[in-house]
């Protein structure tokens, strides 16, 4: 079953490649989409056994990211069937396909237990989405590209660093040089601490460039800017989180080593730099596209302030994983909705979005306040338990710092959305041809009911789950 959920996505690539039209070729997305799907609920409910070699292997952990990267590209596929019939001009070969590789290459993250075949796997997420960000072919998507795979590379390339001083790190020890995850957390006691600590300062600052943390961030505003609003979605929902499981997996290592401290305060301090950045940036932002990439800094932000946190941070770090995903779906589709009807990105020719396009612009307000914090959606139960955590914890300090950049990335966030949707179009507005219609308006909708649902009811499944997976991350004793 696991071997499935990473083989399927790359036969419907190649099934995508092959076939020669572009009318044919997005309905690909949904019909795998829904298999990968199918096939994760099943994994969910009857885990299945790991690899002989323990290379591969499905934990709670793994589950939740699969969960949330899963019902997100279902989304993102249905949503591109109606997006490309307003792209017939350019062929979608390279963008079916690509996603469908990408898919592939994020189950694999989930599953993988050799830390050497996760670096591979969200290497490959990272080369197979850089095609897709220059999906609109200008200088300026190529320009986002080559910062993308540059910027991206150089962070993977110090990740691998990073594992090389975590394999050394046994060696030092005496240990058997290993990369698997169960043999490292068992023997963290005994590696030596000075290259574990290299290790991980190597594969933070790694896998934190290709999850956007502050300072590390420079390429998402161009790339989210630049990309089709599901490449978006997908990047905001689905990288990032390949990228949190990476610095999770070495968290678990690290935590098991018996002294923590240096790991959780240093997680913690990049956490509330990366929220500061985005409160900063946030501000006065012109571009709708860029301010949900700078939203997308504030909550990788989140994440890691919950890992530097711990205890019963954790639970809500995992809740969050899938509440900023599924947000992120609904406000990147809404706003490549907006994007397609005005041809414009500047909320200075973005205005009456709610008269002229009423759903896509409710669904990107109603976005708003959900990834801001706002009750009664999902993200508000997330956010609050970390911060809640914080204080229960006397991180004081901490937690008042989260809560002010809260503050100030909420009216920053308001400052640009409130007029983008309210008020008259202005009068040299250009009319183009998007309307509209039930392919491009009810997979974000959907979505956004989804994360109301879970704001108002956690289901038990899906409690427990997250329950287990935070309990894979607490401090051993």
């Amino acid at each position: 079953m696991l071997y499935s959920l990473i083989m399927l996505p790359l036969a419907g690539a190649l099934i995508a490649w092959l076939i020669p039209g572009d009318r044919l070729r997005p309905l690909l997305l949904p019909l795998f989409g829904v298999l990968h799907t199918a096939l994760t609920v099943d994994a969910l409910l009857l885990t299945p056994p790991p690899s002989p070699n323990d290379w591969i292997h499905l934990d709670a952990l793994g589950k939740v990211v699969l969960l949330g990267i899963s019902v997100l590209f279902l989304v993102c596929a249905v949503y591109a069937v109606g997006y490309l019939g307003y792209r017939r001009e350019r062929s979608n070969r390279v963008l079916c396909a690509g996603l469908l590789i990408c898919l592939s290459a994020m189950s694999l993250v989930c599953a993988a237990h050799h830390l050497g075949l996760l670096w591979v796997a969200i290497e490959t997420t990272t080369v197979s989405m850089a095609p897709l960000i220059y999906f609109n072919r200008n200088a300026r998507s190529i320009e986002a590209t080559w910062k993308y795979m540059l910027i991206c590379s150089v962070g993977i390339a110090l990740a691998l660093m990073g594992l090389f001083f975590l394999a050394y790190s046994t060696i030092v020890a005496g240990q058997e040089p290993t990369l698997l995850l169960e043999p490292l957390i068992s023997s963290a006691r005994k590696l030596s601490p000075d290259w574990l600590k290299a290790a991980f300062i190597f594969l933070l600052v790694g896998f934190g460039t290709k999850m956007g943390l502050a300072p590390l961030h420079t390429w998402k505003p161009d790339a989210y800017g630049e990309a089709p609003g599901l490449v978006g979605a997908l990047l905001a929902g689905g990288l990032v989180n390949c990228a949190f499981i990476g610095i999770a997996r070495i968290y678990q290592i690290c935590t098991a080593s018996g002294n923590a401290g240096f790991f959780l305060d240093t997680l913690l301090i990049m956490g509330l730099i990366s929220m500061g950045f985005a409160a900063v940036f946030m501000v006065n932002q012109s571009d709708f596209k860029r301010m949900l990439a700078y939203s997308s800094v504030e909550h990788v932000g989140i994440l890691a302030v919950a890992l530097g946190l711990g205890k019963g941070a954790l639970f809500g770090a995992l809740f969050h994983v899938i509440n900023n995903g599924l947000t992120k779906g609904v406000l990147f589709l809404s706003s490549g909705n907006i994007h397609r009807s005005y041809n414009s990105k500047n909320t200075s020719q973005v205005k009456g979005v709610l008269r002229r396009l009423p759903w896509s612009g409710g669904l990107f307000l109603a976005g708003f306040f959900a990834i801001t914090g706002s009750p009664p959606f999902s993200p508000f139960l997330s956010e609050f338990s970390i911060v809640s955590s914080a204080f229960i914890q006397g991180r004081n300090v901490s937690g008042g710092l989260f809560l002010l950049f809260l503050a100030v990335i909420f009216i920053g966030m308001a400052s640009t959305v409130l007029p983008l949707v309210s008020g008259e179009e202005p009068a040299e507005t250009v009319r183009t041809p998007y309307r509209d219609r039930l392919l491009t308006v009810g997979p974000p909708l959907a979505t956004m009911l989804l994360v109301l649902m879970l704001g108002l009811w956690l289901p038990e499944p899906l409690r427990r789950l997250l329950m287990d997976a935070a309990a894979l991350l607490e401090l051993r004793p």
